[in-house]
């Protein structure tokens, strides 16, 4: 399914292929810790494009390579990596597809179908459109900035570590944050 982006303000967007410039964007996450604190994490290794067409239609494909998870603790990130989590070995890559763009209330809203762990879900990011721009190597940029929540059960992930105290070492949402820059793919 494809939704036209001119409805809901990102009508910036020329037609073509808006390729993800990793090296301009984060894809990031935060989840609770021993009920008090939150840990934060990035993966490193991720792409994906933002297709345009000709009457304005748009899709929104992404791939995150689980591997590349990073807490600033190398031993935490291999028990990420491991079945008790991402099961980095069978399920190697998380993934999105795109299957609305909707505004509401204000606020735009980027449907989609998000694979994680083997489990495909459903989840809507709310979209923050940075606007669209001519770099100095007069490549057009469109920056983007999302937001959305999900419940790690929901995929699979049920690694339960209870506390003495009650709770959990490990919360049960997680908030997934991204900034990206797309580029515009120049005609060969």
């Amino acid at each position: 399914m494809t939704t036209a982006y001119t409805s809901t303000g990102l009508s910036g967007l020329s037609t073509g292929t808006w390729n993800i410039d990793p090296v301009h964007s984060e894809v990031g996450f935060s989840v609770r810790h021993m009920m008090v604190g939150k840990v934060r994490g990035r993966f490193t290794g991720f792409g994906g494009a933002i297709s345009v067409t000709d009457d304005g239609a748009a899709t929104v494909n992404a791939t995150i390579d689980v591997s590349s998870v990073d807490t600033q603790n190398p031993q935490r990130d291999e028990h990420v990596r491991s079945a008790d989590f991402f099961d980095a070995a069978t399920h190697p890559n998380i993934t999105f597809r795109s299957t609305g763009l909707r505004a509401h209330g204000g606020k735009t809203y980027l449907d989609g179908e998000l694979t994680l762990h083997g489990v495909t879900r459903p989840v809507t990011l709310e979209l923050e459109v940075g606007g669209v721009t001519t770099d100095p190597y007069g490549l057009l940029r469109a920056g983007f900035s999302a937001e959305t929540e999900i419940e790690r059960k929901d995929y699979g992930i049920s690694i339960n570590m209870p506390m003495d105290g009650g709770g959990v070492v490990v919360g049960e949402k997680v908030k997934i944050s991204l900034e990206v820059e797309a580029v515009l793919q120049q005609a060969a």
